[in-house]
C-alpha cells in the first residue's frame, strides 16, 4: 500500500503538466501519481501521461477517461487510489520539494504511531504570473501548529481565510466513506471536496510549510473573473450543492459549526458578486432565485446569511449598497485568487 495517492487531472495538459508530474516525483515509492487524462483531445496529454508510466513504473499510472470534467478526474483518482492519503495537485501546479519531504515524514509518522489522522493542512502559495510578491495563503492564526487536535481546538479563521483543495490532504478512506462523489461537467467543485467530507474529519494536523504552489494568471482559467460571470450557473449550482449536504445549523461542535456556515457564507456572496459584476438582469435574477432557494430550504441559515455583514453588503442597494458590494468583492477576490 502506498503511502500517498496524488491525482493529478489533466485536459489539454501538455503545455505544463510535466512541471507538475516531475514536482512530485521526487516522493519516490511511497506515493502513487494518477495522471487523470480527461478525455484530452487537442494535445498530447494523452501520450504524455503514458510516457510517465512507461518511465516510472510502479510511481505513475495513466487513466484515461471520457471527458467528464475536473470533478469526475478527482472522481477517477479517488476510485484508483491506493495510498493511505489522497491529495489533488491540478496540473498547471505544482509543489515545494523541501515541503513535501516534510509532508510525507508527518503522513509516515502517523502511519506508524498510534493516532488516526483525517486531515493534513499545510500553506500554499499564490504564483500569479507577473507577480513580483507571492502571498503565501497560512492558518497560522487559525489552527495551532505541530500537533494532532480535534475541530473544538481550533482557534480563529480570518475573513477570506479557508481551508482550500491547495491545502488539504485527505485520510483516502474516509473520502469514501463520506460517500464523496464530485459532479460531472461541472467548475469549482473543489469546494465540495474541502467542504462535504469536514462533519467526518475527527482530527487534523496543521503543518506549517509552504508546500502548495497555485498557479493564477492565465485568461482561460476557471478563476479568471470574466470566465467565472460566464460560467455563474455553474457557481450556483455548486453552492446549492453544498447547502444540501448538510443542515449546518444543527451541528453539534460549535467551531465546525460556525466554519461551515462561514464557508457557505462565501459561496453566496461569490454568486451574489459575479452577478452584480455582471451587470446583466438575468444574472441579478439568478441572485434573487438562490437567496430564494435558500430561505425556502432552510429558513435559519437563511436569516443568519442573509443578515450577515457579507449578506447585508451583497443585498443592499444605491451606492452605500456597492461600497459594502465591493467588500464583499475583495474577500471573494482573496478566496478565488481572481484574475
Amino acid at each position: 500500500m502506498k503511502l500517498l495517492s496524488i491525482a493529478i487531472p489533466c485536459y489539454n495538459s501538455e503545455n505544463y503538466m510535466r512541471h507538475c508530474i516531475e514536482s512530485l516525483l521526487p516522493g519516490g515509492e511511497e506515493v502513487e501519481i494518477l495522471i487523470v487524462d480527461d478525455g484530452s483531445t487537442k494535445d498530447r496529454t494523452p501520450e504524455i501521461a503514458d510516457e510517465y508510466e512507461r518511465r516510472y513504473p510502479g510511481i505513475c499510472k495513466a487513466i484515461h477517461q471520457e471527458n467528464g470534467g475536473h470533478g469526475e478526474a478527482v472522481n477517477a483518482g479517488l476510485r484508483n487510489a491506493t495510498g493511505i492519503y489522497f491529495k489533488v495537485v491540478d496540473s498547471d501546479d505544482w509543489v515545494n520539494e523541501e515541503a513535501y519531504k516534510k509532508i510525507l515524514d508527518t503522513l509516515r509518522s502517523f502511519v506508524k504511531g498510534d493516532s488516526t489522522l483525517d486531515m493534513l493542512i499545510s500553506n500554499f502559495v499564490y504564483e500569479k504570473q507577473g507577480a513580483a510578491r507571492k502571498t503565501v495563503m497560512n492558518y497560522r492564526t487559525a489552527l495551532p501548529e505541530g500537533k494532532l487536535i480535534t475541530w473544538n481546538d481550533v482557534k480563529h479563521f480570518m475573513i477570506g481565510q479557508y481551508i482550500l483543495m491547495h491545502s488539504v490532504i485527505y485520510r483516502t478512506e474516509l473520502l469514501r466513506e463520506c460517500g464523496l462523489e464530485l459532479p460531472k461537467h461541472t467548475f469549482y467543485v473543489d469546494n465540495i471536496f474541502v467542504y462535504q467530507p469536514l462533519p467526518y474529519v475527527k482530527t487534523l494536523y496543521y503543518l506549517n510549510v509552504n508546500f502548495y504552489r497555485y498557479f493564477i494568471g492565465r485568461d482561460d482559467q476557471s478563476v479568471n473573473e470574466k470566465v467565472m460571470i460566464g460560467r455563474i450557473d455553474q457557481q450556483i449550482r455548486v453552492t446549492k450543492l453544498m447547502l444540501g449536504y448538510h443542515d449546518v445549523m444543527k451541528i453539534s461542535c460549535g467551531k465546525l459549526r460556525r466554519y461551515m456556515i462561514k464557508y457557505l457564507e462565501i459561496m453566496m456572496t461569490i454568486s451574489s458578486i459575479l452577478a452584480i459584476r455582471s451587470e446583466l438582469p438575468e444574472n441579478m435574477e439568478k441572485k434573487k432565485e438562490l437567496w430564494q432557494y435558500l430561505k425556502q430550504t432552510n429558513f435559519p441559515l437563511y436569516l443568519r446569511l442573509r443578515w450577515g455583514f457579507l449578506g447585508q453588503g451583497t443585498n443592499l442597494p444605491g451606492k452605500s449598497g456597492r461600497k459594502v458590494s465591493t467588500a464583499g468583492y475583495k474577500i471573494a477576490q482573496k478566496f478565488f485568487g481572481f484574475n
